[in-house]
């Protein structure tokens, strides 16, 4: 659905992109995380064409995204960070104005808009202003405009900011079931979500790919220790001491206590050790029974720290090293700009030089909009004007 080959943007010296190459399968859904300033934005922003890339090749369902700018839109629905409304509409207006912008068939608007509120559970409030909603239906709102247009690539990020405990949960089974049907790339600091949704994660840093693959085989792949969750009845030091005197452990230490004289430890052991049936008979010995064994992987979060804080790569089909700068050189409110090229059927983006300043006017001969926009309400002011 998505192939990037060779992809590097730049802004005067720095590369906010470097040399990246990644391939999103169609009906995947895959977690895209990295740092503030890793390149995240840019790249989606490349992808939906709002700004070139420098170099590389960017295509969607096979259409060139420089070439072919209107083909790829057509395919795109995008839920920015901060959805640009326009706050003076109700929910059903907005989303109308926004279905008009995509050119849905006039017959199947309201079909399409009455969908997509039923599935963001907005329904109830279609005729409330926008301005009165709270952040979290707000961000359903934008949700929905999303989903206008029966996209085929759903680029989502940050989707449930804002949202409480209950609706995040709602929003994750609704993302799951939507891949049924759309290929999904998920941008989310809550690496919890990913995991809980993505087959698969694209883990960006300083500009390069830091690693691809599924959560899984990450977890199994990085680092440079087994590691054993053990519960055991018995004194701790004498516990400790026995299992520190096996061979291959290189770590031990207490991470919760249940009750007198059972506890549970962390035991870390060289990859290439299995310490299970050593450690079995050294607590036989001592005479302190074992109540629970299992194998941790290692989180998401652990590999993300890992492989931000310290450069590493585990890279699957994707360039990966370091970058000559970082930086994300993006802007809010791009949403408004992308409606705005499909509505007038579709412009080239602008002309960049090589300070990352528009050479001129903005998009389709227009001035940037993102150039002023500093929040999602100001996103839609600069859109109307």
């Amino acid at each position: 659905m998505i192939e990037i080959t060779n992809m590097t943007k730049r802004y005067g010296r720095i590369k906010a992109v470097d040399d990246i190459s990644f391939t999103v399968d169609k009906g995947e859904i895959v977690g895209f995380l990295g740092p503030n300033g890793a390149g995240k934005t840019t790249t989606m922003n490349i992808i939906t064409g709002y700004i070139p890339s420098t170099e590389g090749v960017v295509k969607v369902a096979g259409h060139d995204v420089m070439e072919e700018p209107d083909a790829v839109k057509r395919l795109i629905g995008y839920l920015p960070e901060n959805p640009p409304l326009y706050l003076d509409l109700t929910v059903q207006e907005y989303l109308g104005f926004v279905s008009e912008l995509k050119k849905v068939p006039r017959q199947a608007r309201r079909g399409q808009i009455n969908d997509a509120m039923e599935l963001m559970g907005i329904e109830d409030h279609k005729k409330r202003l926008l301005k009165n909603l709270s952040k979290g239906y707000r961000q359903r709102v934008g949700f929905a405009q999303a989903l206008l247009g029966e996209p085929e690539l759903l680029i989502l990020d940050e989707p449930t900011v804002g949202l409480d405990p209950k609706q995040i949960i709602e929003i994750l089974k609704l993302i799951a079931s939507l891949g049924e049907k759309h290929t999904i790339i998920l941008s989310s600091h809550i690496l919890q979500e990913v995991s809980a949704v993505c087959e698969r994660v694209i883990i960006i840093n300083k500009g390069k790919i830091a690693a691809v693959d599924t959560p899984e085989n990450l977890s199994r792949g990085m680092g440079h220790a087994t590691r054993l969750s053990v519960t055991v009845h018995g004194a701790q030091d004498e516990v400790v001491s026995a299992i520190t005197e096996l061979g291959g452990v290189q770590n031990v230490e207490k991470i919760g206590e249940r009750e007198q004289d059972v506890a549970t430890y962390l035991v870390e052991s060289d990859r290439e050790t299995d310490v299970r049936k050593p450690l079995f008979f050294a607590m036989a010995n001592i005479g302190c029974p074992i109540t629970d064994l299992r194998s941790m992987d290692m989180t998401l979060e652990e590999i993300f720290l890992e492989l931000v804080t310290e450069d590493k790569s585990h890279a699957t089909g994707a360039s990966a090293g370091d970058s000559d700068g970082d930086g994300d050189g993006d802007a809010d409110g791009l949403d408004s700009a992308f409606f705005e090229v499909v509505d007038d059927g579709g412009a080239d983006s602008t002309p960049f030089s090589e300070g990352g300043a528009p050479q001129g006017r903005g998009l389709d001969g227009r001035q940037d909009v993102a150039d002023s926009a500093t929040d999602s309400d100001s996103s839609a002011d600069s859109t109307k004007t």
